[in-house]
């Protein structure tokens, strides 16, 4: 059949990469082996699994900073995860790495977050004796809680970039952090804080929160004035900066390149990050929708950890502890669903401020 030579023309693609980037002849595979597809390659296959997972429909009703926004046009967790991906495809692809991998990584990164974005995450994280990580959230569902126990059986590549994203506030472009992955991991990394970054600012302006006048002079006479220019003038750096990782230009003396931004761009990001964070990020957390999202994850919490018994069976599966169970299926929630959940048990408590 014609097919037949299919997966191997795939496979020869990856000869013509960079030498630094992760290839299926070198993977360290899944955990438990499968026989290939004859029409896809290993990583692409892993991108159709998340695709086609649960937990990514969900992310189409989960908050990327505003809750429950009436607007249309506001970013969602889902919106937030395609435009990751397409900038991180289009670094990986601008510096002769594996897109592939690339896209899976960034199509799967953010599958663990809670309802409420960030907020929901801090809320588990202090309630939960084991704490909670959305990052570590992803890798569970990937490697546990999808396919009804089963998990998804991804490639080792795309789960340690999935579980690898997160990113410590102010400069996170140490090389001592990233030092260990792939250098795909390290393109999702440094893309999330790209796209946030870019559509909360919008975001921010569409609720009335922040004018792009008020952003830094730095910002403003570093990356442009729209959404498009700062988007470019970041990415353009990256791939300038990163040039060594396409192995055009070999120095045996340097190791292993790393992704990267120049000094200066990497000043203004951090400025950036800094302001957003105290212009957008921390108030959004504090206003009555965000503390009263506190409350309705904290409400959850407390009420499924005394009533383990209302907790869908796919949670209760394994023999696990009570704890483990009350996150997995608290964090799976979306924004809306989380609302009517508490509604239905305790009408009233959500005070309409979701209205």
């Amino acid at each position: 059949m014609k097919h037949h030579h299919v997966r191997s023309r795939l496979e020869h693609v990856e000869d013509f990469l960079s030498p630094y980037a992760a290839k299926m002849s070198s993977s360290r595979g899944r955990v438990l082996p499968e026989s290939p597809s004859p029409l896809r390659t290993d990583f692409q296959r892993d991108r159709d699994r998340i695709i086609h997972s649960k937990a990514f429909r969900r992310l189409k009703h989960k908050t990327q900073v505003f809750i429950a926004p009436q607007g249309d046009h506001y970013v969602t967790r889902l919106t937030h995860t395609l435009e990751v991906s397409q900038i991180a495809r289009t670094i990986a692809r601008a510096l002769n790495l594996n897109e592939d991998l690339e896209e899976a990584i960034s199509l799967g990164h953010d599958l663990g977050h809670t309802p409420f974005g960030h907020i929901g995450e801090e809320t588990l994280n202090g309630l939960a004796p084991m704490g909670f990580s959305h990052s570590q959230q992803s890798l569970r569902i990937v490697e546990t809680l999808e396919k009804e126990g089963e998990g998804l059986n991804l490639m080792w590549e795309v789960r340690q970039g999935i579980v690898s994203h997160s990113k410590p506030q102010g400069d996170f472009l140490d090389q001592g952090l990233t030092r260990e992955l792939t250098l795909e991991a390290q393109i999702c990394r440094l893309s999330d804080a790209v796209a946030y970054l870019n559509h909360d600012i919008e975001d921010a302006r569409r609720a009335g929160l922040l004018h792009e006048d008020e952003l830094p002079s730095e910002v403003k006479t570093n990356l442009g004035t729209r959404h498009s220019e700062r988007i470019d003038a970041m990415v353009a750096d990256v791939v300038e900066a990163s040039w060594a990782c396409t192995g055009l230009e070999i120095d045996d003396n340097n190791g292993t390149p790393a992704i990267t931004m120049s000094t200066g761009m990497r000043e203004t990001l951090n400025t950036l990050r800094a302001f957003m964070f105290e212009r957008v990020y921390l108030p959004s957390n504090n206003n009555a929708q965000g503390l009263k999202a506190r409350e309705i994850v904290e409400f959850l919490y407390r009420y499924f950890e005394s009533n383990p018994d209302q907790i869908p069976h796919e949670y209760r599966q394994r023999n696990e502890s009570i704890e483990r169970m009350v996150i997995d299926y608290i964090s799976a929630m979306t924004d809306y669903y989380a609302i009517r959940k508490v509604e239905e048990i305790s009408p009233g408590l959500s005070n309409g401020v979701f209205n």
